[in-house]
């Protein structure tokens, strides 16, 4: 279920699609699965119809989904999209590792701080 955040700064349609990825991502849908149609999902979240398309475009683009003209938007296969997301992870990672070296957050500090955050997820 995508719920939408109206104090949150990011548009609506970067909102959609992080909501969408991080569906997938979880398992919540699954490879093949056919996300509703533009337009049902737009009357859904009661956004317009652009904004939908925006984030199935954004979603395209980084893999998560295919579009089949005329029949609709699915799930991609896995690999198509879990290397992206490992690549922007671990991009993330190292930008909060360089500011924490930035704030001399010791290696080992960091370190730890990770995996409590790690172990705290995965259990």
């Amino acid at each position: 279920m995508i719920v939408l955040d109206y104090r949150d700064k990011r548009p609506l349609n970067e909102q959609v699609a992080d909501k969408i990825m991080n569906l997938i991502a979880q398992g919540g849908l699954v490879p093949g699965e056919r996300l509703p149609s533009v337009r049902n999902l737009a009357v859904d979240l009661s956004v317009n119809p652009n904004t939908v398309q925006r984030a199935y475009a954004a979603l395209e683009e980084k893999g998560y989904i295919t579009t089949i003209t005329g029949r609709g938007n699915y799930v991609s296969e896995e690999s198509q999209w879990k290397n992206n997301l490992k690549a922007e992870v671990l991009e993330e990672l190292g930008s909060a590792a360089q500011k924490s070296r930035s704030c001399d957050i010791g290696l080992d500090e960091a370190i730890e701080c990770v995996r409590k955050a790690y172990e705290r997820d995965v259990r």
